[in-house]
């Protein structure tokens, strides 16, 4: 597997001086990223999104926020509160994604699209014990996700146990409802 190093973000300045991928107070518990590999599509997804968040997406919070301000008193203005609400998630959404593309591995959509094993960015094809209808996923994060496809992260328990499999492979993996058994029935290809 090729992988490339995704430049580090260390030369921007981030909120609350919190580095991307850093734990503590100011990173907030849900800002861990749950893979630290992407495909080249997934990372240019998540780059253009941070840039229009840091620019457009900030710049239209601040004028909802002024706008809504010149309203008169805050305590009781609607609109005020809904613009900092809007603002706080969309902060969040940009620690998660700076989180994300810190230091990710980049692997070539084309190199996943070959594999016969399955790896970060594959699309699998799984048939469920006890169920003929076979299910198509993506292995990735949900910025992996295409038309027809549900993403299954690869540190999820389908994920763990997909990660290196080939087709015919039977897996089994521990979910809410008990054991699951799945067995891979293609790797590779588009759908």
């Amino acid at each position: 597997m090729i992988a490339l190093m995704a430049k580090p973000l260390l030369n921007k300045t981030f909120p609350g001086g919190v580095l991307p991928g850093k734990t503590g107070a100011a990173a907030g518990a849900g800002d861990q990223p749950a893979s630290k590999t992407l495909t080249r599509t997934a990372f240019e997804k998540l780059t253009a999104e941070l840039d229009d968040l840091t620019t457009r997406g900030r710049i239209e919070i601040a004028r909802a926020i002024e706008a809504a301000r010149a309203l008169g008193d805050l305590s009781e203005n609607g609109d005020y509160h809904a613009a900092k609400d809007a603002q706080g998630k969309m902060e969040s959404r940009i620690r998660r994604i700076q989180a994300t593309l810190e230091g990710a591995a980049i692997v070539a959509d084309e190199e996943a699209a070959r594999s016969e094993t399955v790896t970060t960015g594959s699309v699998v094809i799984v048939i469920y014990e006890g169920d003929d209808q076979p299910e198509s996923l993506i292995v990735g994060t949900l910025e992996e996700e295409r038309d027809g496809l549900s993403s299954v992260s690869p540190s999820s328990p389908l994920g763990q146990a997909l990660m290196g499999r080939k087709a015919g492979d039977t897996v089994e993996y521990e979910a809410p409802s008990g054991m699951l058994r799945v067995t891979v029935s293609r790797v590779g290809g588009d759908t």
